[in-house]
């Protein structure tokens, strides 16, 4: 036998129960807009180009764009389209750029747990150590956000120890963001009860699609377009889907990747009588009310 995880079973999606989201639709889209802040000369972070020696001035700079423009225009973009979004937060962004934060807040965007910076991986460290940065990180930014802890978590680089699901339930989370593996939320299992896993992208992202395979603005726009329809198709001949989008403002904020952008969310927004615009939060709020078995 393989080791296992244990968290979940194996069930094939045409084998699901049926049912829809709460305006009816049967497929619910969230914009993951990742705002993150790195260390100085030092730790981990996504590359424009090889990096040399540190300090790595070149990607240190280009990922901090990201906070000062990118984030700021993406903005300008979602309130000009009337879209929400889960907003996935460094909490080191509370005291970088609060500012940014606020704006979030003010325009009614869900905050989702990003650890403390990308810079480190959670996956690197003993229990009592990772016990003690998610509590850090949900400790600044339920501070900010009027006391009200984040339901949702996205670890930096989407990296797990063999306990942060207990963890994560342990500390009072809803739902992660860490499991790719299907197209609907699924119930994992956790020594501290159920934690659900919403679906989050890593083909309609643009890590892996422009940094990692260098695919083109347009190339990543179509991509979005092309996943949206055929998801949309999928699910309006069966069940209740998830579409994700990842997005990091330091790439898809520059301004030639943001007009293609903006051409991918029109195209969405056009559809919005047919579909569940909303935020990751919403989408585990959902799934609780459902009954007992239809999430599986």
């Amino acid at each position: 036998m393989l080791p296992t995880h244990g968290r979940y079973d194996y069930s094939p999606i045409t084998q699901r129960k049926p049912f829809t989201w709460p305006n009816g639709s049967r497929l619910a889209v969230y914009l993951g807009v990742n705002l993150e802040h790195f260390a100085f000369a030092g730790g981990l972070g996504a590359e424009l180009a090889p990096g040399g020696p540190q300090p790595d001035i070149l990607n240190y700079a280009w990922r901090d764009y990201g906070n000062r423009v990118g984030a700021w225009r993406l903005i300008e973009t979602l309130d000009r389209l009337e879209l929400p979004a889960s907003v996935i937060v460094n909490s080191a962004m509370v005291s970088y750029a609060p500012e940014l934060l606020a704006a979030h807040l003010a325009r009614g965007d869900e905050i989702v747990g990003h650890g403390r910076t990308n810079s480190e991986r959670q996956s690197e460290i003993g229990e009592a150590d990772e016990t003690a940065l998610i509590a850090e990180a949900t400790k600044a930014l339920a501070g900010f956000c009027d006391g009200t802890a984040p339901a949702g978590w996205l670890s930096p680089w989407i990296a797990e120890s063999t306990v942060t699901p207990d963890l994560l339930a342990e500390a009072g989370y809803r739902y992660t963001l860490n499991w790719c593996m299907d197209d609907q939320p699924v119930w994992m299992r956790t020594r501290a009860g159920r934690l659900l896993a919403i679906p989050y992208p890593q083909e309609i992202n643009d890590i892996p699609s422009i940094v990692a395979r260098k695919d083109g603005a347009d190339t990543f726009a179509a991509m979005i377009i092309d996943n949206f329809d055929e998801m949309l198709e999928q699910a309006e001949n069966g069940s209740a889907l998830v579409m994700g989008i990842a997005l990091h403002p330091y790439i898809i904020g520059q301004p030639y990747r943001l007009r293609h952008l903006r051409r991918a969310l029109n195209h969405i927004s056009r559809h919005r009588e047919r579909v569940w615009i909303t935020r990751a939060g919403d989408i585990c709020q959902a799934c609780c009310s459902l009954p007992d078995g239809t999430i599986v």
